[in-house]
C-alpha cells in the first residue's frame, strides 16, 4: 500500500500564499504539477519544472513537462515518467518549482509529513488547505493614448477614459437629434404662417365693419 506525501507549496515572492497538498507516493510529478496549477488558479498551459533540492534550495535534477537541456547538455526527465517515490529520500525533502519559464513564477515545496497509508475515501492528489489569494497568472495592461490640449500640453488618457469620452459625445449628439424633428420644425413654420394669415383676415374684417358703421352714421 502506498504512503501519502503531504507537501506545503509556497509562492517564493508571496510568503502568505500557501497550499497544502496530499499525494500518493506512487503518483507522478505530473499529478503534483496539475494539482498545484489548479489550486492557485493557473491554466496549466506553460512549460514548468521541478528541481530536486537540498536544504539550501540548491537546484539538482530537473523534472519537467517537456524535455529540456541544461548548460552541460544533460536532458531533463519528463514529469509523466517520474514517480515521486523514486526521487524522494529525505523525510523533509525540498523541491524548487518553476511554473512558466518565461514569467518565472517560482515556488518552494517542502515535504511536511509522510502518512503511512492512503484514505480510500479520498481522491489523490488534492489540496486540503489553502491560505492566501494567489496573484493573477497574467498581467493585463491597459492601452494608453497621448493627446495634445489646446494650450500645447500633453495628456495621457487610458483606453477606458477614451471610451467614456466617446460615450459622452454620443450622448450629447443623441440628445440633439432627439430634441426636435425636422418635420416638426417644417410643420411649425406652416402652422405659423396659417396663423398669421388668419389674424390678418380677422383684422381686415374688423376694419371693414368699422367703415360700414361710419358710413351709416354719415347718412
Amino acid at each position: 500500500m502506498p504512503t501519502v506525501y503531504r507537501f506545503r507549496v509556497t509562492f517564493e515572492d508571496y510568503d502568505e500564499v500557501t497550499r497544502d497538498i496530499e499525494i500518493k507516493s506512487t503518483q507522478f510529478f505530473s499529478d503534483l504539477h496539475t494539482c498545484i496549477q489548479s489550486s492557485i488558479g493557473f491554466d496549466n498551459l506553460k512549460p514548468s519544472s521541478f528541481y530536486m533540492s537540498n536544504d539550501n534550495w540548491i537546484k539538482g535534477q530537473e523534472i519537467s513537462t517537456i524535455i529540456r537541456k541544461n548548460k552541460a547538455g544533460e536532458e531533463s526527465i519528463l514529469m509523466e515518467n517520474a514517480r515521486l517515490c523514486d526521487y524522494i529520500a529525505d523525510p523533509h525533502q525540498k523541491i524548487y518549482y518553476l511554473s512558466d519559464h518565461d514569467s518565472n513564477w517560482t515556488f518552494q515545496i517542502e515535504l511536511m509529513k509522510i502518512l503511512p497509508s492512503d484514505d480510500a475515501t479520498k481522491t489523490y492528489p488534492y489540496c486540503f488547505k489553502s491560505t492566501g489569494a494567489a496573484p493573477r497568472q497574467y498581467i493585463i495592461t491597459v492601452p494608453v493614448k497621448t493627446i495634445t490640449n489646446d494650450d500645447g500640453s500633453e495628456e495621457i488618457i487610458e483606453e477606458d477614459d477614451l471610451d467614456d469620452e466617446v460615450e459622452k459625445e454620443d450622448s450629447i449628439l443623441g440628445e440633439v437629434e432627439t430634441g426636435v424633428d425636422i418635420e416638426e420644425i417644417d410643420g411649425m413654420g406652416e402652422e405659423g404662417e396659417d396663423d398669421a394669415v388668419t389674424e390678418d383676415e380677422e383684422d381686415a374684417e374688423m376694419n371693414f365693419d368699422d367703415a360700414d358703421e361710419d358710413q351709416k352714421e354719415d347718412y
